[in-house]
């Protein structure tokens, strides 16, 4: 009998091949960050966890064409391999492993691929301390259990958590939107309002990045809820009226495209984890575990 795999519910990856993965990306990471090769890193990663690494690459390469003789290899231990049981194209799975950076610190990876013959690649990353690494719904197998990005039965459906973060910014109505206070939605919005002043202007546009570019992906958790893994775009533009504008950070300018005169225009990629309740949770807010935020184009007027 043959089993197709676009029509069959199979496990997304063996595990043996699961860790080969793992052990790809940390060889190409390694090598990409010891010598600044964005070339490298495509080979590794994709999405929202790519888009960031490139450009930072990218920048680093401009300023330091030697690269970094002096890098750290990052190693894993630990490893575990989350496999959710998937239908068609394309497939993902999870990996969770101790980094040898960040002081015992979880990095939690999601792998995905769009076809048979493509290489897996690292799409989303984040960096969990242990005591808040969820425990995720496993199946008698050892399966884990992917969620789908309508599920209404969570607080916020997956596939709408990048327009209602991006819309939770601009607002602020965490009431409606159901985010929980703290570093990465209150306190945002708070810096922001902080950060003005009469000298310089800056206009902040938070972007929900659409599901087919940075699509989400998540995993069923034992509280009933899920962890989700989104991305969206940010853009600042500062302005200072009448005032020509200096740029320092060496990064931004090898980036930049442009000249600063009065403004400069960041836009910046960021990837969120977060848990989810379930919609039944009365009292329930969506928190966030882990968000990294990436400069990755300038652009100077």
């Amino acid at each position: 009998m043959t089993v197709h795999g676009e029509q069959a519910l199979v496990p997304a990856v063996k595990k043996a091949e699961a860790a080969k993965a793992l052990d790809r990306f940390t060889r190409l990471n390694n090598e990409a960050k010891r010598t600044y090769d964005p070339a490298t890193l495509a080979k590794a990663e994709t999405g929202a966890l790519g888009a960031m690494d490139t450009a930072g690459l990218t920048a680093r390469h401009a300023n330091h064409p030697e690269g970094n003789p002096g890098y750290v290899p990052l190693k894993f231990t630990d490893a575990r391999f989350l496999i959710p049981k998937q239908r068609g194209w394309p497939k993902w799975f999870a990996a969770d492993a101790v980094s040898s950076t960040g002081g015992g610190a979880h990095w939690l990876l999601f792998f995905q691929r769009s076809a048979a013959s493509d290489p897996w690649k690292a799409s989303y990353l984040a960096v969990i301390q242990p005591d808040r690494m969820p425990q995720f719904v496993l199946d008698k197998d050892g399966y884990a259990q992917p969620v789908p990005l309508n599920d209404s039965a969570l607080l916020v459906e997956p596939g709408r958590l990048s327009s209602a973060y991006t819309s939770y910014l601009q607002t602020g109505d965490a009431a409606t939107l159901a985010f929980a206070d703290g570093a990465q939605t209150s306190q945002v919005r708070q810096q922001r309002r902080k950060g003005a002043t009469s000298s310089a202007v800056t206009a902040y546009a938070d972007q929900p990045v659409d599901a087919g570019e940075f699509p989400p992906v998540g995993l069923r958790t034992k509280d009933g809820g899920a962890l989700v893994f989104f991305a969206s775009r940010h853009q600042s533009r500062l302005t200072t009226p009448g005032k020509p504008l200096k740029v320092d950070d060496p990064d931004t300018k090898a980036l930049m495209t442009g000249t600063p005169k009065t403004s400069v225009t960041l836009v910046r990629v960021s990837e969120q984890a977060v848990m989810v309740p379930p919609a039944d949770d009365a009292t329930g807010k969506v928190a966030f575990l882990s968000r990294l935020l990436g400069l990755v184009t300038a652009k100077g007027e």
